[in-house]
């Protein structure tokens, strides 16, 4: 192990060179360090969190484990790997970590780092990779997600069966039911499979979602969030999709239970309830179970609902039905008295803490977005950042109060920076519903100047622009570029309440479009600095799908559009996209059965009325929404005569995640902006 890094030798290392504060821009945003995935000590006097760093020449970030005390002191870094580390936990002895690597060019395996000297040891020897592990209760056995044939009898044939492929000359692939594409790959017959395995090497792993041809942990965002030990040691609680050929158009997942041992075949716990269910968490004295639950088959944006139970056979029942938010993680109070949840709320990231006798709300942190939710001791320990800071790490008490940072890892770079202010607005959208909007005004106004407008539609469309610091859609790129920033959380948005998420359903063209025009009127009204005859509206996936649809509706309202991994056409979309439950609850149906619902807000229809210049952006690898989408885009563009250009990536999917073509994205967003707006 390395001597420690004072924080100064930090700060210095990821400071920009300027002698005076300059406006935001997107070399900041890619060379700004980004905090994840914390985990305090099992004493509670220790954090050991992941901090990435980018690496333009090598065009990819690195990260590595770091680890400052829970007081702020004594921060220095834990591991230097050019491969990177990821996924940090205790042993339940706090003298050592375990954590994720594929050091030394090999698969992905777990790590040992002991904390009072020594180096790193290979503690899982697959010759697979685990994308994921989770430590026993009493630190002898790993539980790890590991991609295999689920035919195979053991992780040899797995391997033997990877090399054989690879050797063959022909490369087609058959496919006999969905999904046969998911987000930004093909499938190849592998799922994901939880392996039990003990520490000391004394046996071989055991595969506990055998039978299984669901994915557990699912993919491909899930994680060890999805998987709990029971309090016994004896036991694995893990969701998985395990829907068969309706796997493309369901949203059932479920819990199950499966002995360590592998003696049985896994039990599915939530049988009877056919949507989602997910992120199991044991109560500190291993007594109550608790969980998140939707309640409405094949939606993915229902709010999710706390579920508890006595452990092992009591009754389940939803702790706080009368609270309308939907939490994205829970945290048990050490007492078990409490749980806590992050969920959106009114434009923010927040934190609640809810009675578990009662199950009365209480929002203890309003302001900012919280992720990765912690017990340190009697503290609890967050990842929080805002609309002018990236993520820094933060203790607070139980009920909300003494806020303190612990980190401040680009606290020498924000100090040189000049943000935008951000501003939270509302005012009656569709219905004479109050709508939530946040504006960030440009870098160093002069409010006795015009500035132009950038209109920023979120995606999903269930989302939210909410007060936090994005790498991809910053607010404060645009703000640092001489612009003033728009987001509105329309109808459909998160953090409002589930009437008004659910709102959008069958009216993607509706309500929302209402909402973006009475937004930007109030916003031009209120600041009598904007230039409202100078806007551009941008937008990503739905948010790209509604600047299509204004292109048509709203044909002389903007200078300029900018449409990034948008469908024009919403019939043809049904059958590009890979996750068939998404269109057929928002319009309604199938194409076939209700075809209205796919034509009466469908931006093909209104090709003829465009007339604003506009770019569009695409991903190769976005199979959410084709590529095929992008470039009929460009094409109707072309065909029309409209002023129009086409950036293109082949090697991005969904997002552009590239440091290089981040900047080049921000470059071509911003130049094309300048161009009709200044």
């Amino acid at each position: 192990m390395r001597p420690a890094l004072s924080l100064a030798l930090l700060l210095a290392a990821g400071a920009a060179s300027a002698a005076e504060p300059h406006p935001f821009t997107v070399h900041d945003l890619v060379a700004l360090q980004r905090i994840s995935e914390p985990q305090p000590s099992p004493d509670g006097k220790q954090v050991v969190f992941v901090l990435r760093t980018t690496d333009l020449e090598a065009n990819k970030g690195r990260s590595d484990l770091w680890m400052v005390g829970i007081d702020g002191a004594g921060l220095r870094q834990l591991t230097f790997s050019p491969e990177g580390e990821s996924s940090p936990a205790w042993a339940p002895d706090g003298k050592s970590i375990y954590f994720l690597s594929s050091r030394g060019g090999g698969p992905s395996a777990v790590w040992r780092l002991p904390l009072d000297g020594g180096e790193a040891r290979k503690v899982t020897q697959l010759a697979l990779d685990v994308g994921s592990f989770l430590l026993s209760p009493d630190g002898k056995s790993l539980a790890v997600g590991v991609e295999v044939f689920v035919d195979c009898a053991n992780l040899e044939c797995t391997q033997k069966r990877l090399e054989e492929k690879e050797k063959r000359k022909a490369t087609g692939q058959v496919y006999s039911n969905l999904l046969f594409r998911h987000w930004d790959s093909f499938a190849d017959g592998r799922r994901s499979h939880l392996f039990v395995l003990p520490l000391d090497g004394t046996a071989a792993p055991v595969d506990v979602t055998k039978g299984l041809n669901g994915h557990a942990p699912t993919k491909p965002w899930g994680g060890s969030d999805e998987v709990a030990w029971t309090p016994d040691g004896k036991g694995l609680i893990f969701t998985a999709k395990d829907e068969g050929a309706e796997e493309a158009w369901s949203t059932n997942y479920d819990l199950f239970l499966a002995p360590a041992d592998g003696s049985a075949a896994p039990k599915r716990l939530t049988a009877a309830n056919k949507a989602w269910d997910t992120g199991p968490a044991f109560s500190p004295d291993g007594k109550t179970l608790a969980w998140r639950a939707m309640a409405k088959p094949g939606y993915e944006a229902d709010r999710f609902r706390i579920m508890v139970k006595a452990w092992p056979d009591g009754a389940e029942r939803e702790l706080a039905p009368a609270w309308d938010r939907s939490p994205g993680s829970l945290l048990w109070s050490k007492d078990g008295k409490t749980l806590f949840a992050t969920a959106d709320h009114l434009g923010h990231g927040g934190l609640f803490a809810i009675d578990v006798a009662t199950g009365a709300a209480k929002d203890i942190l309003k302001d900012g977005t919280v992720h990765s939710l912690q017990l340190a001791g009697e503290k609890l320990l967050v990842a929080r950042d805002h609309l002018r800071s990236p993520v820094e790490l933060y203790t607070l008490g139980a009920d909300g109060a003494g806020l303190t940072a612990i980190t401040k890892v680009n606290a020498e770079r924000l100090a040189q920076i000049q943000f935008g202010e951000p501003e939270q607005l509302t005012f009656k959208g569709a219905g004479g519903d109050t709508v939530y909007a946040w504006l960030v005004k440009p870098a160093a106004l002069d409010a006795t100047k015009k500035y132009p407008l950038a209109v920023l539609v979120h995606g999903g469309p269930q989302g939210s622009f909410a007060n936090d610091f994005h790498y991809r859609w910053n607010p404060q790129t645009y703000a640092g570029a001489g612009y003033a920033a728009l987001m509105i959380d329309f109808h459909g948005s998160t953090g409002y309440g589930q009437k008004f998420s659910d709102a959008i359903q069958g009216d993607w063209g509706g309500k929302p479009l209402e909402d973006v025009q009475k937004g930007l009127d109030a916003a031009i009204a209120r600041y009598k600095w904007i230039d409202g005859n100078r806007v551009a509206a941008l937008g990503a996936s739905y948010g790209a799908f509604l600047v299509n649809w204004m292109a048509g509706m709203m044909p002389d309202r903007f200078r300029c559009l900018v449409s990034h991994d948008g469908n024009l056409d919403e019939q043809m979309a049904y059958f590009n996209t890979e996750e068939l439950w998404f269109p057929e609850h928002d319009h309604e149906g199938t194409p076939w059965d209700n075809p209205k619902g796919y034509q009466k807000h469908n931006p093909v229809n209104l090709v003829k009325k465009w007339k604003a210049p506009m770019l569009v952006v695409h991903g190769g690898k976005d199979f959410r929404v084709v590529e095929t989408q992008g470039f009929s885009t460009f094409t109707a563009l072309q065909r029309r005569k409209i002023p129009s250009q086409l950036l293109y990536f082949p090697d991005e999917n969904h997002w552009v995640l590239k440091p290089a073509n981040s900047i080049l994205w921000h470059e071509t967003v911003l130049g094309w902006l300048d161009r009709w707006t200044k």
